[in-house]
């Protein structure tokens, strides 16, 4: 009954952080748009409103992310699923969960996906990226540079 009370506990917190990203992602995108609309007329503010634009984007991308994994994370608790990592089906540790509550794999399972260099939510292996019937021309990912 202890597991059940403390996911009960944790949706509370997810849905706590998942409006406060809400409300969040909102102020930072109407900042957005307000900037630029906000014309400078010199160069040196430009540039600093063009480098403030750049950085309040990677945080609206990295609390958009969070929030698709919150989102996630309480349609697991509808559907019954939650704690239950998709890697091994066995329950997730509560202090994992609690420090993590989107977590979605143990902390084994996330370790060997971490080696792997994929995600349960990414299972896509890019570094398979070869042309198995072609000879000289292959081509692995890792020789691509970015």
């Amino acid at each position: 009954m202890a597991r059940k009370e403390a996911i009960k506990a944790l949706r509370d917190v997810l849905i706590r952080r998942r409006d406060a990203l809400r409300k969040a992602l909102a102020g930072d995108l109407s900042s957005l748009k307000e900037l630029r609309e906000q014309t400078s007329s010199d160069v040196i503010d430009a540039a600093l409103d063009s480098a403030q634009d750049e950085i309040s984007s990677q945080l609206a991308e990295v609390e958009s992310r969070e929030l698709a994994n919150i989102d996630n994370a309480l349609e697991r608790i509808r559907e019954g699923n939650y704690g239950v990592c998709e890697g091994c089906a066995k329950p997730i540790p509560l202090a994992r969960l609690q420090a993590l509550p989107y977590a979605v794999a143990c902390i084994d399972c996330q370790r060997e996906l971490e080696k792997m260099g994929g995600s349960i939510n990414d299972p896509a292996d890019w570094g398979r990226l070869i042309d198995m019937k072609s000879t000289d021309n292959d081509v692995a990912f890792s020789d691509i540079e970015l």
